[in-house]
């Protein structure tokens, strides 16, 4: 019920990246369907332990009987019933098969705690999409008024015969620029929003936006190797993999056991009522008991066993190429996301500088129009130069925070607290 507050209260007000992750933790599906095989992936340990217990059975039955034999030609009922208890001794398939069942579970986990850093990139991803979508077309729009107010300006200077029709052309060309401009802005948004609807459904009325006087922090540590090595043993799809390759070496061994003899105490109790087969014919009733240790030794199998052990060594090799593959592709992410953060923090800096720079620029450039040193275009120019240096400065800051977010997941630490602190740099307008 909680969670169903929270979406009433997103949905009518501004939301921040914190919000939209708890609230897609409960309207995911792909992380529903990752929570489900987790819970799925629990009962593998309770499977496997089950192989290493008693086995009881109940065997009981009622017949309706017909003798024929000498002079005797009658029907009669009968009825049995025995139960049965197997307690395995030595079966080494089983052993390996139990440990099997706990590394599965293990598995498991490990697919919950990547689907948990999952969502939570994805969700970035998608929010900070929006956001800088949004801000795009804040950028357009105001471009677009200025246009407007360019052409506005120039046709009355046109009137009055201070400018020339090129001018008044001019100025309408880049109005209209302008305008398809943001057309195309509002038409990313519309699918950026989409995006993140497929996350978390509810979207909110506005959405918290980055600070403008916030301070991006690089990586800590922040020389490269240290991600580097975490990554190559803390990243989920290795330790994925490596699980993986032990329940590939465990299925050898389980195979392997097939040879082997087993042992199991086995105990019965039963009892039977039928009819006496000697003269005089009477009902007789019988009781049994049994316990012992029963021995099976399997000495041909048709060529099955020694099939099933080459193919479970194919497979063992298998899964080590495949850890080695996860820990490359783990070693790849951490660098690029690595790089991705400290270069994504040096163009920051460097489309801070621009567009103060695009912003000293228009201000001169329109002060050189009014004293006439300077024509409409130049002011025209001027304005779209600060438009893109605005887009362009808050697409780079927000793909500078989903570095830092994936550089997290790329060595395994990726959290709820990590996304708390990139939350703690936005602000709803």
């Amino acid at each position: 019920m909680a969670g169903l507050a929270l979406f009433g209260a997103t949905a009518a007000q501004a939301a921040d990246l914190l919000a939209l992750y708890r609230q897609a933790l409960v309207q995911d599906p792909s992380y529903a369907a990752a929570r489900a095989s987790m819970m799925a992936g629990q009962e593998k340990t309770v499977q496997g332990r089950a192989l290493l217990l008693p086995n009881v059975a109940l065997d009981a039955n009622a017949l309706h009987n017909h003798l024929d034999a000498s002079a005797i030609d009658m029907d009669y009922g009968s009825h049995q019933w025995t139960v049965r208890l197997t307690q395995p001794l030595f079966r080494l398939q089983n052993w390996e098969a139990a440990k099997q069942g706990e590394l599965q579970t293990a598995f498991s986990d490990l697919q919950w705690a990547q689907a948990q850093q999952d969502v939570a990139v994805r969700l970035a991803q998608a929010y900070f999409d929006v956001v800088a979508a949004q801000e795009a077309v804040d950028a357009a729009d105001e471009l677009r008024r200025a246009a407007g107010e360019q052409l506005q300006y120039a046709k009355k200077s046109f009137e009055v015969g201070t400018v020339t029709i090129v001018d008044v052309d001019e100025a309408q060309s880049r109005f209209d620029l302008a305008d398809a401009q943001l057309i195309a802005a509002q038409n990313q948004l519309d699918v950026a929003q989409q995006a993140l609807a497929a996350i978390v459904v509810d979207l909110p009325a506005k959405y918290a936006r980055l600070r403008p006087d916030a301070k991006l922090r690089g990586p800590d540590p922040a020389q490269m190797e240290p991600w580097v090595q975490a990554a190559e043993k803390d990243n989920f799809q290795v330790q994925q993999a490596m699980v993986n390759r032990e329940i590939a070496q465990r299925e050898v061994q389980r195979r392997r056991a097939g040879h082997l003899p087993s042992v199991d105490v086995v105990a019965q109790y039963g009892k039977s009522k039928d009819l006496s087969r000697f003269p005089p014919l009477h009902t007789e009733t019988v009781e049994s008991s049994q316990i012992g240790v029963q021995l099976t030794v399997p000495l041909y199998a048709g060529g099955a066993i020694q099939s099933q052990v080459r193919e479970g060594a194919a497979l063992l090799t298998k899964a080590e190429q495949d850890e080695e593959y996860a820990k490359r592709q783990a070693v790849l992410s951490a660098r690029q996301a690595y790089l991705g953060l400290t270069s994504g923090l040096a163009q920051v800096r460097a489309l801070e500088a621009a567009l103060q720079s695009s912003l000293s620029n228009l201000a001169s450039t329109k002060l050189g129009y009014e004293v006439g040193v300077r024509i409409n275009v130049d002011v025209l120019n001027a304005m779209a130069q600060v438009a893109d240096a605005r887009t362009r400065l808050s697409r780079a800051r927000y793909d500078t925070l989903l570095w830092q977010i994936r550089l997290k997941a790329a060595v395994g630490r990726l959290s709820e607290e990590d996304l708390a602190a990139v939350n703690a740099l936005l602000v709803e307008e």
